[in-house]
Parts: C-alpha cells; structure tokens; sequence
C-alpha cells in the first residue's frame, strides 16, 4: 500500500475534534486509572522512567504530568559545541535551506515563507541558511531548550490543520509542517561562542491529539484556538533565554523546526551541522548540534 493511502484515513478524521477531547483527558485527575494509564503507555512505547525526576508511574497526577515530565539533573549535559539539540527525538531532515525552500521528505519541500504564517520579510533572513526538522516520538521527553542563547523578538501562534507528524505522514502530506497549527518563537542570537548571529527562529508543530503548546515566557499558547494569527512583540522586552535553558513543551508529542541565517555561523557562513546529524539519526537534548565560529 502506498504512503498516501497510509495518511488516507487522516484527511477523513475530525482531528480538531479529536484533539480538544484528547486534551481535556490527558488533563484530568483520574487517580488509579490515570496510573493505569500511564504504566499502560510506558509498556507500549519503551519509555525510561529510570531518567525522570519522578520514576513513579503513580506519582503523576494527570497524564499531561507524566508527558510533559522533567528529567534527573544531570542526564543531559550540554556538549561543548556552538549549538545542542534542543531536544530529545530524531532527526526528520536536515541541511541547507535552497533559497526559500526547506525539503520535507523526498519529492516533498516548503517554504520558509508558509512556515512562518506568510511572514516574506521575516523569512528572507533565513534564505540560504540551514534548517533542522526534529521529530519528537511518543516515548521521548518532550520539554523543549535553546540550542543556543538568544533574546526572545516575537512570538506567532499560525492556525491550521493537526496531522500526524510522523515520518510516514511526513513522507505523504504534502507541506506538512507548513499547514498544521504551529508556534513560531524568533530569538535574536547572542553571538560569538554561545549563539548564532542575527535573528533565528524556532518553530513548534502540533499534530493529531497534541492538546496544546507551552512555553516558559507565556505558558500555554494554544488553546484557546481562534482560527487567525495571532502575535506576541517582545523586541521591547528582556526575555533572555541561555544555552540548554527549557523554553518551551508539548502536551503529547509533536516536531521542531530550526531556522538559523545564511551568515548565523560567523564569517559570512551559516552553522555547520555535526557529521552524524543525518535523516532517521536519533538525538538527545545537549548533544552537539552545529558549529558556529
């Protein structure tokens, strides 16, 4: 059977629907079953409660707790390196952004431009530049940190469609991380040693039954859903966020997307991805991103 008739089924499904129903059950306090629930999930998905704060299934009260669960210190140290992963996953794509284009999967690209809620003069800073798209699977932590650091400017909150992101649906939706519901923080980099150059930007994609999208500034961003844009100005403020500081999470999981400036590594260059960062790799918060003069 082929990819698109896989994803079929996706196009029919009232995933709004789905979504706000799935959100109001991950938030409730349903006690022995939530426990229930959230050992019956860490069964299926393989997930390591041996690396969380709190190891004990019944120590979370709502299952949103248990998602969005912090790790013991000191399990994610940050590698000496320009830029660390933000987050635990794999890596979907990678690479150089053609222009305005930013490839999805094969046969598959979008641009920067639809990424960003059609914002042309914001995404003409990242034309040339690099992109990481990072997907987060069910069993992964998923609380999200700067790669480097960087003063927040604005915060977009884009209306739209809540597609599985996995890579199946990313190999067959066409534009799929331009068309769901997404969050897009744009930093202005510290420059030198511990952040890119200029402005760069880090996108937050929902998907099927992703009940919201927080981050640490603002707290949760969606819902409420109005079905327009909506933004947030920061350039007047002094959000500053540091190297591996959490910035944001999902409540159930989802995919990042980094854009960083063709000159963002210093010298006229935009970062230069590790070796090993390649599609399908598997990462993990504070391991060595990229390079940055």
């Amino acid at each position: 059977m082929s990819d698109r008739l896989r994803v079929l089924p996706q196009y029919l499904l009232p995933k709004q629907g789905l979504t706000r129903l799935m959100g109001r059950l991950a938030g409730l306090r349903g006690g022995a079953v939530t426990t229930a629930a959230v050992r019956a999930f860490v069964r299926r998905y393989g997930v390591d409660l041996g690396e969380a704060a709190q190891s004990d299934p019944a120590a979370y009260p709502t299952f949103n707790d248990f998602f969005t669960r912090p790790l013991r210190t000191g399990v994610r140290p940050l590698a000496p390196s320009g830029l660390v992963c933000p987050v635990d996953g794999a890596i979907s794509q990678c690479g150089p952004i053609d222009g305005e284009l930013i490839v999805q999967a094969k046969d598959h690209a979008y641009t920067t431009r639809a990424l960003l809620g059609g914002d042309a003069a914001l995404a003409a800073h990242f034309h040339g530049g690099r992109f990481a798209t990072l997907y987060l699977s069910p069993k992964d932590y998923h609380r999200i940190h700067m790669p480097c650091a960087g003063r927040l400017l604005r915060m977009i909150h884009v209306p739209g469609d809540l597609f599985s992101v996995n890579p199946l649906t990313a190999r067959a939706v066409p534009g799929l991380f331009a068309r769901n519901e997404r969050v897009v923080c744009v930093f202005d980099g510290a420059g030198g040693p511990d952040g890119v150059r200029g402005p760069w930007a880090l996108v937050l994609v929902g998907a099927t039954i992703v009940g919201s999208m927080a981050t640490t500034w603002h707290g949760v961003v969606n819902p409420p859903r109005p079905g327009i844009l909506r933004h947030w100005d920061y350039a007047g403020q002094e959000v500053r966020l540091e190297r591996g500081a959490e910035m944001g999470r999902f409540l159930l999981g989802s995919t990042v997307v980094l854009l960083f400036g063709a000159d963002a590594g210093g010298g006229g260059s935009p970062p230069a991805f590790e070796p090993g960062w390649v599609p399908g790799a598997p990462v993990r918060m504070g391991q060595a991103m990229a390079q940055i003069a």
